[in-house]
């Protein structure tokens, strides 16, 4: 991890500025989206965490989507309280993944409960790697042992399926809402090398607009071929061209429209089979700030560079759990400094 202040001082919250209707809308929204907030343990999980007191938790998905059980702020009243932190970023990641996930352990992504405190402290931020469940058993037997070891997960009740990543990436929003207080929360995909410290200063700006919705912007020809890899049966309600959203690979949205969502009824959805494509369009209903940053989707370590992938190449990096590795040994994708010298260019 590239040097960085040791402490972190959080600007004021936007939430002292939310009216008292969205906060009782939230709640409301909250209460039909429940959520088991479980500590992991031998009890729960089948597994011991070697660190003490655990990071990971399992968060369940109301599928009925109407929530009878009373919860307060999404999670199960056990006296936890959301934790205060800039940024939550959820890293996606699959049971296919284990090597990508060994990879970014060995680069940027911290590996022990030590590492997670001092990046927490020195950007505000906190990561997690999110993941749903499989009916494979031994696959989930694989992930206990991983999550025993690590302890570095958000674990959600919902079928980990490529077709389903609309509904994980909701669930996703409303389990972190419901965990943590936050500026932002991002979704980010296992395979894109980041600096944290960078993503760090570019959430921390200070925005005119409390609603946000950040990313590398993107507009693009709908597939409507079902041979295609991004097929969109619903191509009928898109016309021919995608309307303005952010890549998949990452992107960031504000607490407020977080807050939005979680108000929501579950199925009051419209899913595309894309996920940035489904996101982008509920946010094309709301009144949201499309931020574009392209320091989201560089191509190469550059001094201001926050995410790196092979666009448009590959929806992430190309050969991830190699590539990583390569970048992350090279001095200007780890160890150049925080903000451009006034010798870059």
């Amino acid at each position: 991890m590239p040097s960085s202040p040791k402490l972190f001082y959080a600007r004021p919250s936007s939430y002292s500025r939310r009216s008292k209707l969205m906060i009782l809308c939230s709640l409301i929204g909250l209460s039909g989206f429940i959520f088991g907030f479980v500590a992991i343990a031998r009890r729960g999980f089948g597994y011991d965490c070697k660190y003490g007191k655990p990071l990971s938790v399992s968060v369940t998905w109301d599928k009925s989507s109407t929530g009878s059980t009373s919860t307060r702020g999404g999670v199960s009243d056990e006296g936890q309280k959301r934790h205060k932190v800039m940024g939550f970023v959820g890293i996606q990641t699959g049971f296919g993944s284990a090597g990508r996930r060994r990879a970014l352990r060995q680069t940027w992504f911290p590996s022990d409960h030590q590492g997670f405190k001092r990046l927490e402290e020195s950007t505000g931020l906190v990561f997690r790697f999110v993941i749903g469940r499989t009916k494979d058993a031994s696959k989930m037997s694989a992930l206990r042992k991983e999550v025993s070891e690590y302890d570095d997960f958000l674990l959600l009740d919902i079928a980990e399926e490529y077709s389903k990543l609309p509904y994980k990436t909701l669930a996703f929003f409303k389990a972190a809402y419901a965990l943590y207080d936050c500026d932002f929360y991002v979704k980010a995909d296992d395979d894109i090398y980041l600096r944290p410290d960078r993503l760090s200063l570019l959430l921390a700006k200070e925005r005119p607009h409390s609603q946000t919705y950040l990313g590398c912007m993107k507009k693009g020809p709908v597939f409507t071929d079902p041979k295609l890899k991004w097929y969109e049966p619903l191509s009928n309600l898109l016309g021919k061209e995608y309307f303005l959203h952010a890549y998949g690979p990452i992107y960031a949205l504000s607490a407020d429209v977080v807050a939005s969502l979680v108000a929501l009824r579950n199925n009051s959805f419209r899913m595309f089979s894309n996920e940035d494509v489904t996101i982008g369009s509920w946010m094309l209903a709301m009144n949201v700030d499309h931020e574009d940053s392209k320091q989201l989707c560089e191509v190469d370590c550059t001094p201001s560079s926050i995410a790196v992938w092979d666009i448009p190449k590959c929806s992430g990096l190309c050969n991830p759990e190699k590539k990583m590795l390569e970048l992350h040994s090279r001095d200007i994708c780890s160890k150049s400094s925080t903000l451009p010298s006034d010798g870059d260019g």
